[in-house]
């Protein structure tokens, strides 16, 4: 019976680890602080919560500019998610990766719908 030490240690996977972790929580934290801005122009603001204030809370480029990096932050952090569910519980191969691409495919329209929202208004 061989064992195997050190560096003939055979090591499976795609090694994303520490990059992909990191970005998780990066993105968390963009998210988090979007949304604490978000509640406390809402806090800040009189009367009643409308779309009237909702739109010119958005109005503004810097926070068009400032959501939709928000928004890719959470596409990213969506797809970081996703991809490790496929790759951790489907096994075969072309199913995983029919997985990916419509994974892709629906978060690359989801960004194309929030532009179209965000500079619609």
């Amino acid at each position: 019976m061989a064992v195997n030490y050190g560096s003939k240690r055979i090591v499976v996977g795609a090694h994303y680890g520490l990059r992909d972790w990191l970005a998780q929580r990066v993105t968390a934290v963009l998210m988090a602080l979007f949304t604490l801005i978000v509640l406390a122009q809402l806090l800040l603001t009189k009367g009643p919560i409308g779309y009237d204030k909702w739109a010119g809370l958005f109005s503004a480029q810097w926070m068009k500019v400032i959501t939709f990096t928000v928004i890719l932050a959470l596409i990213y952090h969506v797809w970081i998610g996703m991809r490790d569910i496929w790759m951790d519980y489907i096994k075969p191969v072309g199913l995983r990766l029919s997985l990916q691409i419509f994974s892709i495919v629906w978060l690359v329209g989801c960004a194309g719908w929030a532009i179209q929202i965000l500079w619609r208004l």
